[in-house]
């Protein structure tokens, strides 16, 4: 018998396109991930009503995101990649863990913050709680480690918070989840404004790039991408963020490391530089966008596919749900 398997839960929000710098930054690790832990990937479309959505636009996002993972390696005979709306222990145990959450914690979520001055018509209920629901989908599973990017440490430490207080009164109900950083994720900036980190609400459309941008738009965005007068392709962050980020994109779809992409490009111009960086992720794109246009027009398959995953997800969670209602006091 083989060691058994560390769980990973992660999750993602079916809000719009992907972007190069969700890919390269957390779905590429998804995909290695798989060969090491048993992991739980959800759709986390309960997440998105905190901002009102389109019904139409929401449920193509939906349809759109699950076929752009199963393109991007994600492995249905590898690990569980539910939709979260569907597996209704998420929402239940959200309310439980809501009454063992403080105020004082939820308003101090830099998170809600943003997203209130961002969306301040509409600053609701779920908007300040989700973080509850957040820890919901983490202690469901009794995952052992849950990836996270600097701008979730934050939630991943009010779960940590929220397990400790309901197992200190009630015993060892939830396993306390482990934050980490894997190794391979590359932090991917604005190619507009390179201090900043790529993101769909950049306010300039050539700072963002998406999965599924066709080729032609890809290498206009690079083209454009901001550099400096230095002319040199060399990593330095501080002195030089754009070329440094260009080259951090480099090495994730070429393999190549800074010193080897130094010399590759040592005495070439910015131009040559960008139009390769173009041109390798597009190479790198490519089956991406020909495995998702097969899978988005078959809707059967990806309907097989959550089912399944779902029906999986539903009875490893009840388990959990079951024993903290049972703790509390709730008749069976």
């Amino acid at each position: 018998m083989g060691e058994k398997k560390q769980i990973v839960l992660s999750a993602i929000q079916p809000s719009g396109s992907m972007t190069l710098g969700n890919y390269l930054g957390a779905i590429k690790n998804w995909v290695a991930m798989q060969e090491e832990y048993f992991c739980f990937y959800a759709l986390a479309d309960l997440h998105t009503i905190t901002v009102r959505q389109n019904p139409q636009e929401m449920r193509k996002n939906i349809l759109d995101m699950y076929a752009l993972l199963l393109a991007c390696g994600v492995d249905p005979d590898k690990s569980v990649f539910f939709i979260q709306s569907h597996v209704t222990t998420h929402a239940q145990l959200a309310w439980l863990l809501n009454c063992y959450t403080q105020f004082g914690e939820l308003s101090r979520m830099t998170q809600f913050k943003d997203k209130s001055k961002k969306h301040a018509d509409n600053i609701n209920a779920g908007l300040f709680t989700y973080p509850s629901l957040m820890a919901a989908d983490i202690l469901l599973y009794q995952a052992d480690k849950v990836p996270v990017g600097a701008d979730q440490m934050q939630h991943l430490e009010l779960t940590r918070n929220i397990a400790n207080r309901f197992n200190g009164l009630y015993g060892n109900v939830f396993k306390i989840p482990e934050g980490f950083v894997p190794k391979d994720g590359a932090r991917v900036m604005s190619l507009q404004t390179p201090t900043s980190k790529m993101s769909k609400s950049d306010t300039n459309i050539n700072g963002c790039v998406y999965v599924l941008d066709k080729p032609e738009v890809i290498i206009k965005k690079f083209k454009r991408a901001i550099t400096d007068n230095d002319a040199e392709v060399r990593f330095d962050i501080e002195n030089k963020p754009g070329i440094s980020n260009l080259m951090t994109i480099y090495s994730a779809v070429t393999g190549l490391n800074t010193e080897q992409i130094e010399k590759e490009f040592a005495g070439k111009g910015y131009g040559d530089f960008k139009a390769s960086v173009g041109e390798a992720v597009i190479e790198h794109l490519r089956p991406v966008q020909e495995k998702y246009q097969q899978i988005i027009k078959d809707r059967a398959y990806m309907e097989e596919t959550w089912k399944k995953a779902d029906a999986f997800a539903q009875n490893f969670s009840q388990r959990t749900l079951d024993k903290a209602m049972k703790k509390i006091g709730y008749i069976k």
